[in-house]
């Protein structure tokens, strides 16, 4: 497995982590996975909602670190 693409939002504020993941996401292939590096209290919430809602699988989130699967 490739090493993830990271989306470095700490210090950014919602709704910022969740478009800074969608823009990186876009074009990327099936598989790939994402790493958002975001402090926003926020984020532990919507990036779960928005892999829902894209139908992209989220794989966790450890601390500050949220780790997504776009979908196959």
């Amino acid at each position: 497995m490739s090493e993830p693409l990271v989306v470095a939002a700490l210090g950014r504020r919602c709704p910022l982590p969740v478009i800074m993941l969608a823009k990186l996401a876009a074009g990327q292939p099936p598989g790939t996975r994402i790493e958002v590096l975001a402090d926003d209290p926020a984020a532990a919430v919507d990036i779960p909602a928005w892999c829902r809602m894209r139908g992209h699988t989220f794989i966790s989130t450890d601390g500050h670190r949220h780790t997504v699967e776009l979908r196959q």
